[in-house]
């Protein structure tokens, strides 16, 4: 079977799916990844073929705030309208004439790809090809018992709450995220592909879908009245790691009873006095152990404003190899990063509102799996007081418990190519 991957260059679109490549790939399947040229490395080093692209604009981590520069000023539901339009649907019409070029190369039956990619449906309408988008947050589908997406909302409590979320609700639907929409609509009609206004942009995904890989498990989720049989929660979905590549800078782990890792990820860099610096503030001192990761920002200045014998600063640093003697992560919300933490049993501190974070926050908080500040910058006083109770409560390191043995049960990458076989079998019994 041949396999197009395809997703955004970013590392959170970009990373979960390269272990099911590889795997698909292993497995005997022809397999080729669209996704922009800062990708082009790891992909060689996997051996899998990269279609780099062609048309479309490549947005990373790196240049998004170059390429759109208004968008530094913007925060909220403005950022997140702002990127809905600019960063997932301006490209829509570029990504399909891409990928049916690439087709007519490499005549892919299956597309595997991450949900903000939203090409897929025409090149489901158009090239007669299978959806399955791969999840990589929280299940973003809309139910009326679950939150709306983006707004970071806990579960409903009460009537006032309900109300409130309903309100958000039409306000994402009809306010927020009219601007992508009406792009999208332009572009799809382009293609004489018709397009309601009404339709919720995050179940796109799952509307054009055949599947839908869902990372995680159920009990990371808000409950759901309503259960999509498409969907398949299978674990955590974790990025290849080359065998013999850098893992990142070796962190001495002696001397110290406690440790935190701390982070921002690999996108929200471009400020760390957001979370990394009133964090290296609340803890220094304490006894504990710092580990900062800085990401794709150079660790040297950060290092030089914040370092020292109890604080390491680099750039990437081996979460493999420093949570299991971690006893707190403190983190922006980062998927990848919270289920590496889960994997390793260790409880959270987490304070972040865009790019969806706040949704990630607020799934943990209301499973007891962290303490959700719900704020972009906290205070140090609020951070020292949050890890002082995680690490005060052993209830939470109980529930983590329990989660990890959930994900620990899953075979993510075993379980992610019977969903795309299963997609292939049904194009073989097709009349």
């Amino acid at each position: 079977m041949k396999i197009l991957f395809a997703s955004l260059t970013q590392d959170g679109h970009f990373n979960p799916l390269t272990g099911i490549a590889a795997a698909a790939q292993d497995a005997g399947h022809e397999v080729a990844f669209y996704t922009g040229s800062l990708y082009a490395g790891k992909l060689a080093r996997m051996g899998v073929r990269h279609e780099p692209y062609r048309r479309a604009v490549e947005i990373t981590a790196e240049n998004i705030n170059e390429v759109f520069p208004e968008r530094v000023k913007l925060s909220g539901p403005r950022q997140i309208a702002f990127d809905g339009r600019a960063i997932f649907a301006d490209n829509v019409g570029r990504f399909f004439e891409d990928l049916r070029e690439i087709h007519g190369e490499f005549p892919f039956t299956v597309l595997v790809h991450d949900t903000g990619f939203f090409a897929a449906e025409l090149a489901v309408r158009l090239l007669g090809v299978h959806s399955v988008p791969v999840n990589v947050i929280g299940d973003i589908e809309s139910d009326p018992d679950v939150p709306p997406m983006f707004f970071g909302f806990g579960q409903a409590r009460n009537r006032l709450d309900r109300a409130k979320h309903a309100a958000a609700r039409y306000l994402s639907n009809q306010v927020v995220f009219r601007p992508a929409k009406v792009r999208y609509r332009e572009i799809l009609a382009q293609h004489g592909v018709p397009f309601s206004l009404r339709t919720v942009m995050t179940d796109l995904p799952y509307r054009y879908a055949t599947a839908v890989i869902q990372t995680g498990t159920q009990s990371l989720d808000f409950p759901r009245s309503r259960v999509n049989p498409k969907v398949r929660h299978v674990g955590a979905l974790l990025p290849w790691r080359d065998p013999g590549g850098d893992r990142g800078a070796d962190v001495p782990l002696g001397g110290y009873r406690r440790r935190a890792l701390i982070s921002q990820g690999t996108i929200d860099t471009a400020d760390f006095a957001k979370l990394v610096y009133p964090a290296v503030e609340a803890l220094r001192g304490s006894g504990m152990q710092l580990v900062v990761s800085t990401g794709r920002q150079p660790a040297a200045p950060v290092r030089e404003r914040i370092g020292g014998p109890d604080v390491v600063v680099e750039e990437f640093v081996d979460f493999d190899a420093v949570l299991p003697a971690s006893d707190v992560y403190i983190t922006n919300g980062g998927q990848g990063g919270v289920l590496m933490a889960i994997a390793h049993g260790v409880p959270m501190v987490v304070a972040g509102l865009n790019e969806g974070k706040g949704d990630v926050n607020a799934r943990l908080a209301f499973r007891g799996l962290a303490e959700d500040l719900r704020t972009e910058r906290p205070r140090a006083e609020a951070i020292r007081a949050a890890v002082d109770r995680v690490l005060a409560d052993d209830a939470m390191r109980a529930r983590i418990a329990a989660v990890r043995a959930e994900l620990a049960a899953h075979d993510p990458l075993a379980e992610s190519i019977e969903v795309i076989e299963s997609v292939g079998s049904r194009l073989q019994h097709r009349p």
